[in-house]
Parts: structure tokens; C-alpha cells; sequence
């Protein structure tokens, strides 16, 4: 890998024809030499599922002009493991980007996201992560006035680094002017689902998951109150999952 120029690796969870990956790629290609490993396919809210009980598909396109892209069946973590296994042999990317997503990956939504867990398995292999999400589901979103940060956050990424088995979450409101970036933490909220019962024409009933965000969390340091008052927000991420607060009361138990 050239010193010189970084090498990033592009993914994302909404396909490899998405708006939004078209929008990363360009504001990579700036800073660094771009390969792109994305999913045929949209694969939204597949949190960090892996393909196991079927073979998959690893084709390289042609879709932007000077840029190695390849094309997979499976999921955005599938991607980034054949992207580590087979297009680099070993020799990791200076960095791992995911993105832009189309709609906000903030607070609970990190933990069901494509998206983010595309970033995630790239620091699980020891590759500088960040996913990027934009509060904008269309085909028509504008990922201009995020472009600026986009790459201002990357390049520190390429600076400094990020602390071990950490990597960034990154989201953008749909704000103009856009005020700046907050480092948060996760807001508390979660999903109040519903499922919709509809019939088909055979008479089985069949379902459409519904929900409402809720809020639980007031605080004015989380990432829904800094997207909300037109911040971008930053949140340090972990792979960790071990409650490590909850140690010492598990250790008073007498089992």
C-alpha cells in the first residue's frame, strides 16, 4: 500500500448502485485510492448477519471510471470479509467507511443497522471504522452539505487512528446551515413495534412490522438531541458488549 495515499475500503448496506455510496466514494476518492465492495442488493436492517447456509456471489463492475468495485450477494458484513479475504490477501485498508446511508442510524437503530455493522466488522478485523448515516430515506436525498465532514472526519480517522476495538457512528440531520459536529453518546429509546395484519388472496394472513421511536433520554449530550438542534453527531462505538458495570454485582451472588 502506498504511504502516500491511503488506501479506503467503501461499503454500505443499501446497495452498490445507492445515491448515497455514490456520494462516499466521490468524497474518498479525494483523500484516497477508493475499493468498493458492496452488496447486488438493498440489505437494510440486517444488523450483523453473515451467510453461511448458501454460497455467494463476488463479481468486480465497472460503474464509476477508475474505481476497483465489486459486486456481492451477500450481506455488508459478508462484504467486508470477502473484501479483507479476497481483495486484499491480508494487506488491510487504512480505512473502513460505510455509507452514506439513507436514513439515520442514531441511538438503538446502531444495533439493527447494515450499515453500522459493515464498520463494525471492519474494526473487528483492526481496520479504522466509521459508518455514516443521513436523516434522508429517498433516492433524491442530498449528501452535498455532508460531504465537508464526511471527509473532515476521515482524514482525522487517518490522523489519529481511534482507540482499540473502536470505531465512529456517524449521523447527519437535514439542516441548513448544518451547525457543526457534537461528540455524543447512544441516546436511551427504543422501538415501539406493531405488526400490521393484512390478508392474502389465499386468505393467510400475513404481517408488516410497524413502529414508533421512543425517546427516553432528555439529556442534552446523546446524538437525538444534537441531529435534532441540527447537529452532526459523533458516537464512539464499541464491539465490546460485556456489561463490565454489572461484574462486581453478578460476583456478589452466591451461586
Amino acid at each position: 500500500m502506498s504511504k502516500s495515499k491511503p488506501t479506503i475500503l467503501v461499503v454500505n448496506d443499501d446497495g452498490i448502485t445507492a445515491p448515497g455510496i455514490k456520494a462516499l466514494i466521490e468524497a474518498m476518492n479525494d483523500i484516497g485510492r477508493v475499493v468498493v465492495v458492496a452488496p447486488d442488493s438493498p440489505q437494510s436492517g440486517m444488523g450483523h448477519a453473515i451467510t453461511i447456509g448458501k454460497p455467494l456471489r463476488f463479481d468486480k463492475v465497472d460503474i464509476y471510471e477508475g474505481i476497483e468495485m465489486y459486486k456481492c450477494s451477500g450481506t455488508p458484513v459478508d462484504c467486508v470479509k470477502l473484501a479483507v479475504n479476497l481483495v486484499f490477501k491480508g494487506k488491510k485498508p487504512d480505512l473502513c467507511v460505510s455509507g452514506i446511508n439513507h436514513g439515520l442510524n442514531n441511538s438503538i437503530n446502531v444495533l439493527y443497522s447494515g450499515t453500522m455493522s459493515a464498520a463494525v466488522e471492519g474494526a473487528i478485523e483492526g481496520i479504522p471504522s466509521i459508518g455514516y448515516s443521513l436523516d434522508d430515506y429517498t433516492l433524491q436525498a442530498d449528501f452535498k452539505p455532508c460531504i465537508k465532514y464526511v471527509k473532515q472526519i476521515a482524514q482525522q480517522v487517518l490522523k489519529h487512528g481511534l482507540p482499540t476495538a473502536t470505531l465512529l457512528n456517524v449521523n447527519f440531520p437535514v439542516a441548513s446551515p448544518l451547525k457543526g459536529i457534537k461528540i455524543c453518546r447512544q441516546a436511551n429509546a427504543k422501538w415501539a413495534e406493531e405488526f400490521d395484519e393484512r390478508m392474502d388472496p389465499h386468505k393467510r394472513p400475513y404481517y408488516w412490522l410497524t413502529g414508533v421511536f421512543q425517546l427516553n433520554d432528555q439529556g442534552e449530550d446523546t446524538d437525538v438531541w444534537a441531529l435534532e438542534n441540527g447537529y452532526v453527531s459523533v458516537v464512539p462505538v464499541q464491539f465490546d458488549m460485556t456489561a463490565h458495570h454489572a461484574i462486581p454485582v453478578l460476583n456478589s451472588w452466591k451461586f
